[in-house]
């Protein structure tokens, strides 16, 4: 099981990610919990004279303590006090609603508002780690954390610890209040029913904790066996395995759904027993009361200020350990959400705008090797290559030879963990791949089509607002879809469906090209993007490649050897490490395909 920080260094870790906007309002929000204390001891106060003008008004009107208010109310006699204690009854009651309505209110916005910024500095956060983080992680666990652990996080810990805090506050403030009406029978009751809550914290903590790994892994599982079966939906109708993955979700749902109600029902089973035990109580305090001199009347109100309290008490107390609980129960989420939020940021991401790096002459790779990390073989050893600017090169190779992860390297995606990628002679580092990143575009296999237009999907990730459509409909006209586009009732307005599925794959590949276009790159970059297509449509995409402008750097990646029959340069990897280097004619003769 995973080892958790002591829950103070939890919680301060996930302060820490709060903006300081909404530590302010944090405080503001503490300021109501005070005020709101002291409407709940008004409340319960009230009581007191309220019960004892209906029981003993003559006694009452009598009482020191009432002579200065009596005097400014101008009240006669005793009679005259019933309706005047029943308004200030009525009145402190209606405040000490309306300031808890009011507490509830502004706690349920503030931490659903820091839920929504946690939300984006998570996403903000992952987005801008590196190639390598994206590969080796799970996108399943990323979806599960933004979706499901924050909100947990939210519910499970900002409200629970800021509940922790309210009724703190509110019982402190009740309590003293009842010692100071009735010390004995209260130091009694505190003690004894404090002593009940800890034996039971003791007991539960182990299993809530043990819950909260169970369902934190057991998320990340359904959240991955969701994204499988949906994803690959083609092959299980036409494989018939949709028992199959119905079984595996089970398998993890079940579990799941049992730990979260085993940790729902103990952190609310408590409070039965505990009310029970509170009212037996009360009511042999009662019992007692009733047989000292003066009887019941004389004792009523005392009686009913203590069962009002512990109307009032009961609830805070139960919240305070349902909140306890609710933390323990959501520790490893909430683990899991901090990891996240902790991620580093480059420092490019403080850059409004990044200048692109020179590019005149050439690309080098010098003495490149790489692998994915130290247990793994080498991918790439000891790569020596240069790229002159304009040149159209492709690289060759069987699959597991290098080429993609090469071509990751070339782009800046990864790092080689020995020698270094150079342009125009100044080394690429993750001080300036950003820079270096501007000047290229990337054509893959299979290309990323967003649920929108065509327009929005050529211009991808620019503010529809912010589109030059003069400019799209150039990249359409020089990715030889324009005529396709336009025979279209809505044209570049037709929305192309989820993953571009109400396109063909030539005209997804075209788009491709077409987005790749709108950038303006100085270094167009195809990864295997015609792997997919049949002759005919990979013909249609290669000349719509091939009459690209001679001043675009062009790196292709194919594994037919005629894909890059009119390259400059053509690079056979194998083993790790380049084969050969040649024309089209010079590889054909010494390759055996």
């Amino acid at each position: 099981m995973k080892e958790f920080q002591p829950i103070t260094q939890h919680l301060g870790r996930l302060f820490s990610h709060i903006n300081p906007l909404r530590r302010r309002q944090f405080l503001v929000l503490l300021v109501l919990m005070i005020l709101a204390s002291f409407a709940e001891i008004l409340s319960i106060g009230a009581v007191l004279p309220f019960l004892a003008v209906l029981t003993s008004p003559q006694q009452f009107f009598e009482h020191s303590f009432v002579q200065p208010f009596i005097k400014v109310l101008g009240i006669k006699s005793a009679d005259q006090l019933l309706l005047p204690v029943t308004v200030a009854f009525g009145l402190a009651t209606l405040i000490a609603g309306g300031m808890r309505l009011m507490l509830a209110w502004v706690l349920t916005r503030l931490a659903y508002a820091t839920g929504a910024d946690l939300t984006i500095s998570i996403y903000r956060r992952t987005l801008y780690q590196p190639y390598s983080v994206h590969v080796a992680r799970n996108s399943s666990n990323v979806i599960n954390t933004m979706i499901t652990k924050v909100n947990e996080t939210i519910v499970g810990t900002i409200i629970p610890v800021i509940t922790i805090i309210s009724s703190g506050i509110m019982l402190v403030f009740t309590l003293t209040f009842l010692l100071v009406i009735e010390t004995k029978m209260m130091l009694i009751a505190v003690c004894g029913f404090g002593l009940i809550y800890v034996s039971i914290i003791k007991i539960f903590s182990k299993i809530l904790i043990n819950n909260s790994q169970l369902i934190a892994n057991e998320s990340i599982k359904v959240i991955k066996l969701l994204q499988e079966g949906l994803g690959g939906i083609r092959d299980i109708l036409l494989g018939g395995t949709q028992e199959l993955y119905c079984k595996l979700y089970r398998k993890s749902d079940i579990p799941l759904r049992r730990a979260q109600g085993t940790n729902i029902f103990l952190g609310q089973s408590p409070r039965f027993a505990i009310e029970a035990l509170a009212m037996f109580f009360l009511a042999f305090f009662a019992y007692f009361l009733a047989l000292q001199p003066g009887g019941i009347n004389q004792s009523l109100p005392l009686i009913g200020v203590l069962v009002l309290g512990a109307q009032r008490v009961l609830p805070h107390v139960q919240q305070g350990y349902s909140s306890w609980s609710s933390i323990q129960s959501t520790r490893a989420s909430v683990a899991d959400t901090l990891d996240f939020l902790d991620q580093s940021m480059p420092e490019y991401a403080k850059q409004l705008h990044i200048e692109s790096l020179p590019f005149q002459k050439q690309i080098q790779l010098k003495q490149i090797s790489f692998r994915y990390d130290s247990n793994s073989p080498w991918v790439l050893k000891d790569i020596n290559l240069t790229i002159e600017k304009g040149s159209q090169v492709g690289f060759v190779g069987s699959t597991g030879s290098g080429k993609s992860t090469l071509i990751d390297i070339v782009m800046g995606l990864l790092q080689p963990e020995k020698g270094c990628l150079a342009v125009d002679a100044q080394v690429v580092t993750l001080d300036n791949f950003r820079s270096w990143q501007n000047h290229i575009a990337h054509v893959p296999q299979s290309i990323f089509l967003a649920d929108t237009s065509i327009e929005e999907n050529i211009a991808f990730g620019i503010p529809k607002d912010q589109i030059d459509f003069k400019r799209v409909k150039l990249s359409a006209k020089k990715a030889q879809i324009a005529e396709i586009i336009d025979t279209w009732p809505m044209k570049y307005q037709t929305n192309v469906g989820e993953r571009g599925v109400k396109l063909s794959g030539g005209q997804r590949q075209r788009i491709g090209i077409a987005r790749a276009l709108y950038k303006q790159a100085d270094v167009l970059i195809f990864d295997e993007a015609t792997s997919a297509l049949d002759d005919d449509t990979e013909r249609e995409v290669m000349q719509a490649i091939n009459n690209l402008s001679d001043e675009l750097t062009i790196i292709m990646i194919a594994h037919r050897l005629t894909t890059l029959k009119n390259c400059t340069k053509i690079v056979e990897l194998g083993d790790s490490r380049i084969r050969r280097i040649g024309n089209y004619q010079d590889i054909v003769s010494k390759m055996a395909f």
